[in-house]
């Protein structure tokens, strides 16, 4: 069996890696800062209470809240959450008079704070220092006359750290998702026009760079707002847009589009690609240099346009023509990029313009860009409001977590109670494993650092120059090698640091180091209790069931897409409502974001949830875009009206089995196809497009059905 390595082995081997100097250059802003404020407002002041605010604004921050994005960026957030912080302590200061009164607060500021993180990664990352600050001041005593000196020492604090990230080994940029889909989109644009020939798996690898756990998480489109959610679209039209090209390469479809091979008579097809290609090429210029063209170029009237080409074409040359249906197969592929390409070009001005605009058609599609912001708003926190939203289940988790230990520390007066609060705040995780795992760490971690503060508060008793000397120093290895090292190691030295600090304030014995152990133990089973009780498998399990949800949504609209296509007479039946399906996408996408951050994502990595999303989306796409650019001018034939709707029927059948899978149901029978029915003569164009659109959903839907458990068939694996 191998030796497990030293901890200066470990350190030397997480010394190679790149993230080593982003933590050490952490460690010495918020020291600096900590430092600098504590020393000055107790040495030079004589102020207690100052240097306590001050000394813990920047670890809350800095330290505890992983703030993303550059040094400029991380202290626009920190001095735009300074206010929120002021009012946090103002009210601790308050509802500090009683038990009950700040365990109530602490259910509200609890659940708020936490579940800001629908608003995106930056007041996500803000929230565990912001509940710090109420959390420090809903404690006892009771001093209302010292708010004043509390709200100075905050400021300070926050303010110092703020000048540290832009003036002291700021952290750099990182790579922008604007400039990623500006990437994906220029290839795509070279791909129509021919100016590269890329592999399908190259593509596919491009579509990859666009996920969102690629980028840092301040660059992730996460928010409400208009441009936010315009560059989120912007992204998800580049990946589906580099998916439909790499199956345009492998069925060779491409390589006729471009004039290659046998060249059959395709004047359509030859018209519209070089203006797909044009319109990717703008929208990636577009997305480098920030400025959209003054006037929309949008592919409506040159999609009209084609398709009515499509239907004289077919019309006249009938049955007679030499490979009339795979002409009208590919060009069927060419209609769904083109839709794609229209849905980035508007996507791609919405994101860079950020302002309303007139109604866009699909206006369920493109509702937020003609919305006020604060119904965006109102719509995301909302939208979250569910039982099936994996961020009410944590911010649920974490109030009555912090509830509980408010409640536990201020019923048993136990010394230095908000160190219980503390550890729930830092150890709670979204599921109960993790929890436990953190939890074990922890507290192994802290028994060590007592017994070290401990011995430290008995060697250098009352001598509070000796702890003066040490804090700074103590900080600075704690602050870079603990996060190094892990949990343990981390809660050790931190324990040391807690320990040198409260020395300096008040006089202190080895029964301080036996507070904090005592008080981390009892958060920490707090924190283990909740995580037990409160969605213990984390996103494990709700991510099948909004995926289950979101395909059931999805089935209903491909039932409804045919039947707007096959109504007598043609126009008569309403088009398809998405506003229930794009609910279910954003449950599901926040469901699976989470679930892939946790270690069951590992366990369960042969389900292709990816691929069901990409899916999901192309259905809610079709659904739009079919009976816009689709409908017939006179009502189908009554045999090619009994082909659609059995397509249809087999593609919803698909989906639906794949739903009952993910919900742990037995699946119904596969609904039988139409492959081996004659078809109508003269092809339809509405019907070959309908087929092309729901075969290609059918095999990727069947590629993400066999990692399902119970799957079988030819893509399935069984149990």
């Amino acid at each position: 069996m191998r030796a497990e390595a030293s901890p200066v082995a470990r350190i030397g081997t997480l010394l190679a890696d790149a993230g080593w100097t982003a933590i050490l250059h952490r460690s010495v802003r918020v020291t600096l800062a900590s430092a600098t404020g504590f020393y000055v407002f107790l040495y030079g002041l004589d102020e207690p209470v100052l240097a306590l605010y001050a000394l813990f604004a920047p670890i809350a921050l800095g330290l505890l809240s992983a703030v993303p994005g550059s040094g400029r960026q991380r202290a626009e957030v920190m001095l735009k959450a300074l206010p929120v912080g002021l009012a946090l302590v103002a009210l601790g200061t308050a509802l500090a008079v009683r038990t009950w009164a700040a365990v109530l607060g602490m259910l509200v500021v609890g659940f708020l704070l936490a579940f800001a993180a629908v608003a995106g990664p930056r007041p996500a990352g803000a929230a565990p220092g912001l509940q710090l600050f109420y959390i420090l001041a809903c404690f006892p005593p009771y001093a209302p006359q010292t708010l004043g000196l509390r709200l100075a020492g905050l400021s300070t604090g926050v303010v110092l750290l703020a000048l540290c990230e832009v003036v002291l080994l700021p952290q750099p940029g990182g790579r922008t998702y604007r400039s990623g889909v500006a990437r994906a989109v220029a290839i795509a644009g070279d791909t129509l026009a021919g100016r590269v020939r890329l592999p399908p798996e190259a593509l596919r690898a491009e579509g990859e760079r666009l996920r969102l756990s690629v980028f840092p998480p301040a660059e992730r489109p996460a928010g409400p707002g208009r441009a936010v959610r315009g560059l989120a679209q912007a992204g998800s039209a580049a990946r589906r847009l580099l998916e439909q090209l790499a199956h345009l390469t492998e069925t060779g479809h491409l390589h006729h589009l471009l004039g290659g091979g046998h060249r059959h008579s395709d004047r359509a097809s030859r018209w519209l690609v070089p203006q797909v290609a044009a319109r990717c090429a703008e929208s990636a210029a577009a997305l480098r240099t920030g400025r959209v063209a003054p006037v929309p170029q949008r592919l409506d009237e040159a999609i009209g346009a084609f398709q009515r080409m499509r239907m004289r074409q077919g019309a006249r040359t009938g049955a007679e023509g030499p490979g009339v249906v795979a002409v009208l197969r590919r060009q069927a592929a060419l209609l769904g990029v083109a839709e794609s390409v229209r849905a980035l070009e508007i996507s791609v001005r919405v994101g860079l313009d950020g302002r309303r605009t007139a109604p866009i058609e699909p206006r369920e599609l493109f509702w937020y860009t003609n919305a006020p912001t604060a119904r965006l708003w109102v719509r995301r926190f909302a939208g979250n409001m569910t039982l099936r939203s994996v961020q009410l289940h944590n911010a649920l988790r974490i109030a009555l977590a912090l509830g509980a230990a408010r409640l536990v520390a201020g019923s048993l007066d136990l010394t230095h109670g908000f160190w219980v609060l503390l550890a729930v705040l830092t150890l709670s995780r979204t599921t109960v494993g993790q929890t436990w795992a953190a939890v074990r760490q922890a507290v192994a971690g802290n028994l060590v650092g007592a017994v070290a503060a401990g011995a430290l508060l008995i060697g250098l008793g009352e001598h509070t120059d000796a702890y003066a000397a040490i804090l700074a120093p103590g900080m600075l290895i704690a602050f870079s090698v603990g996060p190094l090292l892990g949990i343990a190691w981390a809660q050790a030295l931190f324990t040391l640091v807690v320990a040198t600090a409260f020395a300096q304030i008040t006089p202190a014995t080895w029964r301080l180091a036996e507070a904090r152990i005592v008080d981390v133990v009892t958060g920490s089973l707090i924190g283990l209790l909740c995580a037990l009780l409160a969605w213990p498998s984390g996103a494990r399990r709700e991510v099948r069931r909004t995926m289950a949800a979101l395909l059931h949504a999805c089935a209903s609209l491909i039932r409804a897409t045919a039947a707007a296509l096959a109504a007598v007479p043609p126009g008569s039946a309403p088009p398809p409502s998405t506003s229930h399906a794009l609910h279910r996408m954003r449950l599901a996408e926040s469901a699976y974001a989470q679930f892939r951050s946790e270690p069951a994502a590992r366990a369960a990595a042969g389900a292709d949830w990816h691929g069901v999303l990409i899916a999901a989306h192309q259905i809610l796409l079709g659904a739009h875009w079919r009976p816009r650019f689709d409908l017939p001018a006179t009502a189908l034939p009554p045999d090619a009206a009994r082909r659609a709707w059995a397509d249809a029927r087999a593609a919803a059948g698909t989906v639906d089995r794949l739903a009952a899978l993910c919900d742990g149901e037995r699946p119904p029978p596969e609904v039988a196809r139409t492959e081996g029915a004659p078809a109508p003569t003269p092809p339809l164009v509405t019907l070959v497009d309908l087929e092309v659109w729901l075969t290609s959903l059918t095999a990727q839907l069947s590629r993400a059905e066999a990692g399902l458990p119970g799957a079988t068939g030819p893509h399935g694996r069984g149990r």
